[in-house]
């Protein structure tokens, strides 16, 4: 696992924490679609370069 890996799935995690908290806060839902839309992308992209498939 290199370094960009750890940092995409750090990024990808910290982002669906954030959804987490914005809902419940009751934040617009335009904010917590772009923050889960960019946190699913952030940890695809981290597995998928685990495992090999995009470098």
């Amino acid at each position: 696992m290199t370094g960009l890996n750890t940092i995409l799935i750090l990024v990808g995690l910290f982002l669906a924490g954030g959804v987490y908290s914005f809902s419940k806060q009751g934040m617009p839902k335009g904010v917590i679609v772009l923050l889960g839309i960019g946190s699913v992308m952030c940890l695809v992209a981290g597995v998928m370069r685990i495992q090999g498939l995009w470098d």
